[in-house]
């Protein structure tokens, strides 16, 4: 009876993975035919449903001219072969740099960028520990602390200045990132001009135009509704593949209210909103980056809540073989470090967790969204320093670790023999940190009962972290002549 059992057991399929990279496997939840499916019916929904644009010449005639077929009520009907022409001239990677023009993070298939984020509406207050409007000052404040973690690779609009919510507050976010960080950064606004204000702040920190499209300072985020572009949507992606500047999208469809509550349905819409999105930019300009990341969010229908893992886990996995399908990589965006959790407590770290495990298994190319909590309402500067830890993990994980003679250790093992001791063998010594993930709150300090660590709830040590770094860390100032003038670009566009 053994026997045959362990025979079953050979027998059994194991899933798919796609290896990449060090070895990472990316796991696949589609069969080949399955995500033809998906890819085909994207392609029919687009040929006989189409996107919906505003009217705006500057779209419709671009359209028009590359021969897609318009209605009367502004749908765009897209053929296969222009959307597979347009993917083709997509590059497959773009740097954004820092303030000073010195390094830059790399959106590419098999490199992953933390980033915090994005636009939530409410911060935590750090004495009263409730959630209040968030203001610009808080932005400043979750910029530093972003600017002193070595695993946060740049920095978003992690909150809005909601009481100052018009094209100035808008476009002053961008000011109050790159005054408090030399981070490359992420930006997304509501107003069209807002991004036309910001292109000129960051020619001005770049030294002109020229300069900026060669070393982009940040990459832009649409936020189109699924199959549907508003004209300062359309504005935004002409704007910035006129001027070089990256674009990723960020749409989230929400299946059962904006997408057909299936998964399979839901990604359809995503897929069709990003290759319209990527037709446009292509038409303005072959060459331009334009990553599609839209994502879906599953609605529970005995509720109306998002946020259940299982079904968004498994349309994230399920995007990432479809875009690599048609070629559309690398693929930025992802929600895996932020929870649906009203607070920073266990639910929140069991949703965290999970969510940023989940990304050694995809790899996208950025993971957003880190610190947010309460369905993206409420941001937490103790969820982001949590995500600090984990990234650092994920990357020590994705490190792999070497195969060779000097790490078999076989010669080691023949000088010792059975029931040796290594110990205090040099060998040791010189491995003794490899592979270790060198974490702020955990790590090599598990077990908790071993005495290393203090008697504290993971909280507490958090928020000791978090006040050090408040108290003690200060980033590069921005040069005043610099400051003025970004300043000046800002009054300019307020009375506007």
């Amino acid at each position: 009876m053994a026997t045959r059992t362990r025979s079953r057991r050979r027998k059994r399929s194991l899933p798919d993975v796609k290896v990449t990279g060090k070895g990472t496997p990316i796991y696949e939840v589609l069969s080949k035919p399955d995500v033809e499916k998906i890819v085909d019916a994207t392609f029919q929904l687009l040929r006989e449903t189409g996107v919906a644009f505003d009217p705006d010449p500057q779209v419709l005639d671009r359209f028009s001219d590359a021969g897609c077929e318009i209605s009367a009520d502004h749908l765009v009907k897209f053929e296969r072969d222009l959307v597979t022409e347009c993917i083709s001239t997509l590059p497959n990677s773009a740097k954004i740099w820092n303030r000073d023009g010195t390094g830059y993070r790399e959106i590419k298939d098999g490199v992953t960028s933390f980033l915090p984020g994005m636009t939530c509406i409410k911060v935590f207050d750090l004495e009263t520990g409730e959630p209040r409007e968030s203001t610009s000052e808080d932005l400043a404040t979750i910029t530093r602390v972003a600017d002193a973690l070595p695993n946060i690779d740049g920095v978003c609009v992690m909150v809005k200045d909601i009481p100052n919510s018009t094209i100035g507050g808008e476009i002053g976010e961008f000011l109050t990132m790159a005054e408090n960080t030399t981070k490359p950064l992420e930006y997304l606004c509501d107003y069209s001009i807002s991004l036309d204000a910001v292109i000129e702040m960051a020619a001005a920190v770049r030294g002109g135009m020229d300069a900026l499209a060669e070393k982009p300072y940040f990459n832009h985020i649409i936020t189109a509704l699924p199959l549907y572009y508003a004209k300062t949507h359309t504005d935004q992606i002409i704007r910035a593949a006129e001027c070089g500047i990256p674009v990723t999208m960020g749409t989230i469809s929400i299946g059962g209210a904006s997408a057909p509550l299936t998964i399979a349905g839901c990604m359809t819409h995503n897929l069709a909103t990003d290759l319209a999105g990527i037709t446009l930019s292509q038409l303005v300009r072959k060459g331009a980056f334009f990553a599609g990341t839209s994502e879906c969010a599953i609605m529970e229908p005995a509720t109306g809540s998002l946020g259940n893992r299982v079904p968004d886990m498994l349309a994230d996995i399920a995007n990432r073989q479809v875009a690599s399908r048609l070629g559309l990589t690398p693929l930025p965006g992802g929600g895996g470090g932020e929870s649906n959790a009203r607070r920073f407590n266990q639910d929140a770290v069991f949703e965290i967790t999970m969510g940023m495990t989940k990304e050694f298994f995809m790899r996208r190319t950025t993971l957003d969204y880190l610190g947010s909590l309460d369905a993206g309402i409420t941001y937490s500067m103790h969820a982001l320093l949590l995500c600090e830890d984990l990234a650092a993990m994920l990357r020590c994980l994705w490190n792999g670790f070497p195969v060779d003679d000097e790490h078999l250790a076989l010669d080691l093992t023949r000088s010792i023999g059975p029931k040796g001791n290594y110990l205090a063998e040099p060998h040791s010594a010189k491995h003794c940190r490899e592979n270790y993930w060198k974490s702020r709150y955990f790590g090599a300090k598990f077990p908790l009962g071993s005495g290393t660590l203090p008697d504290t709830d993971l909280f507490d040590r958090i928020d000791e972290d978090l006040r050090e770094i408040l108290a003690n860390h200060q980033p590069e100032p921005m040069p005043d002549t610099l400051r003025k003038q970004l300043g000046a670009i800002l009054d300019k566009f307020d009375t506007e």
